[in-house]
């Protein structure tokens, strides 16, 4: 399914909280922040545009990377997605940021 998965699909969710099951069973609200594509990163043979997701969280976490599960309220529950965790860079340095990248 994550094959399926495009940029498209995130666009309209910039903004939407969200949940995020870390790989320990607990859960982390989330906002989606952006969608960046990487048009420079394509191969020949593939048809999807690869892109990143950016995650906030809404509270402090000590997650640093590994599989998620990342639940959408009115979309699909996506399913083994590598989460990693992305400086701060002058945003609160309490909370936690994320991406996501799908090539």
């Amino acid at each position: 399914m994550l094959e399926n998965v495009t940029a498209e699909h995130f666009r309209a969710l910039v903004g939407s909280l969200g949940v995020l099951q870390l790989s320990d069973g607990s859960r982390l609200p989330i906002t989606i922040s952006a969608i960046e594509e990487k048009p420079q990163a394509r191969l020949a043979d593939k048809q999807r545009m690869p892109f990143n997701v950016s995650l906030d969280a809404l509270e402090p976490s000590d997650f640093v990377d590994g599989l998620c599960t990342l639940q959408i309220p009115e979309s699909a529950q996506l399913e083994a997605l590598f989460v990693s965790r992305v400086p701060p860079l002058g945003r609160d340095p309490n909370l936690a940021y994320y991406h996501i990248s799908f090539n």
